[in-house]
């Protein structure tokens, strides 16, 4: 994947999540921070099913963008399941991993930046 091409990516990522009413997205721009990856999309589900079906829906939309995770993790337990696109990475929580890790704190150091927004279900 092509660098300019990684916004465009995560744009389509938090959209899925969003689609299975994934909660809190956190977008961090990781550049400078770490040299494994650029951004950081964290988000939550309540319940195990539901970060299952958020980590699902991340994949499905990517995959038929062409994008696959060069790694993923942690989908049996779905407590914190973690997708490897290399430009980026997507972190789905429960809500007891989310605070428990605590990622936004752990990598303080990181711009946070606005997610997509425009195509957010309306409650």
């Amino acid at each position: 994947m092509t660098k300019n091409k990684a916004p465009r990516m995560i744009e389509q990522a938090a959209q899925a999540a969003l689609e299975k009413k994934a909660s809190d997205l956190v977008l961090l721009g990781m550049k400078g921070v770490v040299s494994f990856t650029d951004y950081f999309l964290l988000c939550t589900g309540a319940s195990a099913p539901q970060v299952r079906a958020i980590s699902d829906s991340v994949e499905e939309q990517l995959r038929r963008r062409g994008l696959r995770p060069a790694h993923s993790e942690g989908y049996e337990q779905a407590e914190w399941v973690l997708l490897d696109y290399v430009d980026f990475v997507v972190h789905v929580f429960s809500p007891r991993a989310r605070a428990y890790y605590d990622l936004e704190r752990l990598w303080r150091r990181a711009a946070r930046l606005p997610v997509p927004e425009d195509e957010r279900p309306k409650e």
